[in-house]
């Protein structure tokens, strides 16, 4: 009989058809989680144009689902630590597709953004525990970049959104677009089949039989049998997993983490909800004004793994601070008067650099925290995070009703980012660290270097 560690076993394994289904299935929904978030942005000038919305009433709409979100992450995010990872990812699939397709039979504002709240409690809620479960089966020495590809999908279902909105809006009205959003309710049968649950999880619940199935997947040469006892660092586990956020010298950075979160978000939200009329406003029709839409999540994608990439040779932490300088130098930049082609090229610097460096944030609290609260360090990361996406959609409204000065609009923008920098520059600077006997259960080096 052998003792194997869990943890051990998935930090060094080999890549294998195992992980390429999970990266699969994971991204998917990720895929899915981006176009129904991004096609509020995509649909908002039709919205306004048809129920006769002002620009702070059509601000509020667009933060509905982004309440929702908030909720969801902090909620789905803590329960998934008690039902599982997996139970939880298909709950929430359910939750944003199923009401994503009733909002294509709404009549009014009201009806609409309160479908919007609920799909976004699922929306909030499969986001920190999709990073969970990729990060808990990558193999170390390729973990951020694994964690940004997953999570580059969601700028592919945002270019997914703006891409058929172009030809689909204008020919057969906003509605369909919604509709659109059952395809994950028709794949929810192979998800429960494919979709693995967290081996973590498992060991909690003292499911080693199923454990052992899986950690065979993700070893195959390690030839694990019956007799092998698994096994798993001990994690100290408090009854208030909330304030061990701010234990073990993790206060700092903790509130930092947050701080970012909230600025990225808003930055991300904002120019989502709001481009495509930002630049209606200044004189763009509305083909072009999607297309910059769609340009700004193509970029996002380059960042994301590219950054991911980066991450894995430097640090997160250097990533994302020049991440955020260059988010909010392309983004003062926009607001003046360019070519087309240096247009899309800023374009797509601020969305390698917003909606990238939202990707690869997550890919940090991942790694930084320690696996018995991963999911709750990511649901509240992303939970109060998600109170500058709703700030995001509100400040495009306002500034629209402003009627500023195009470059002011873009210049207000950019603020956000540059706070980001600075609290990104501040994460893990405290002397103390989390104090956890196996290497899997600490920050790792690469995030705090």
């Amino acid at each position: 009989m052998r003792n194997i560690d869990v943890n051990a076993t998935i930090d060094n394994a080999t890549f294998t058809p195992f992980h390429w289904r999970v990266l699969f299935w994971c991204s998917l929904i990720i895929i899915f989680d981006g176009y129904d978030l991004v096609i509020y942005g995509v649909v908002l000038p039709l919205l306004m144009d048809q129920w006769g919305l002002n620009p702070y009433v059509a601000g509020l709409l667009g933060s509905s689902a982004l309440f929702g979100m908030m909720f969801g992450a902090m909620g789905f995010g803590m329960l998934s630590d008690r039902l599982g990872r997996k139970k939880t990812i298909l709950m929430c699939v359910v939750l944003f597709s199923g009401t994503t397709v009733l909002n294509g039979l709404v009549s009014n504002p009201w009806q609409f953004g309160i479908l919007r709240f609920i799909a976004g409690l699922g929306i909030g809620g499969v986001m920190p525990n999709v990073v969970s479960l990729m990060s808990e089966y990558s193999p170390k020495r390729s973990r951020s970049t694994l964690v940004a590809l997953m999570f580059s999908g969601y700028a592919v279902g945002g270019m997914m959104s703006a891409g058929l909105g172009i030809w689909i809006v204008p020919n057969y009205g906003w509605e369909i677009m919604f509709y659109l959003a059952v395809v994950p309710m028709l794949l929810l049968p192979l998800m429960i089949r494919y979709l693995p649950e967290s081996v973590a999880f498992l060991m909690a619940q003292n499911r080693q039989e199923e454990a052992r199935t899986l950690l065979q997947k993700v070893d195959p040469a390690r030839q694990i049998t019956r007799q092998d006892k698994l096994v798993v660092p001990p994690a100290n586990v408090q009854k208030a997993p909330v304030l061990e956020l701010f234990r073990g010298g993790r206060k700092l950075s903790t509130l930092m983490f947050w701080t970012a979160f909230f600025c990225c978000l808003l930055m991300v939200y904002a120019l989502g909800s709001w481009l495509p009329k930002l630049m209606s406003a200044a004189g763009y029709p509305l083909g072009s004004s999607l297309m910059f839409l769609m340009v700004l999540n193509i970029g996002a994608i380059v960042g994301a793994v590219g950054g991911g990439w980066l991450a894995d040779r430097f640090s997160l932490r250097s990533v994302l601070v020049s991440f955020f300088l260059l988010a909010s130098a392309s983004l003062v930049l926009l607001g003046y008067p360019h070519p087309m082609w240096q247009l899309y090229s800023l374009m797509a610097v601020a969305g390698a650099t917003t909606i990238g460096s939202q990707i690869l944030l997550y890919a940090y609290v991942a790694q930084y925290y320690p696996a018995n609260i991963r999911s709750t360090a990511l649901g509240w990361a992303s939970g109060i995070g998600r109170n500058g996406a709703i700030v995001g959609p509100m400040l495009g409204g306002t500034l629209l009703a402003l009627a500023l000065p195009h470059q002011m609009n873009f210049l207000a923008l950019a603020v956000p980012g540059a706070i980001a920098t600075l609290a990104i520059a501040l994460v893990g600077r405290r002397s103390a660290r989390p104090e956890v006997s196996q290497a899997d259960n600490k920050p790792s080096m690469a995030a705090n270097s």
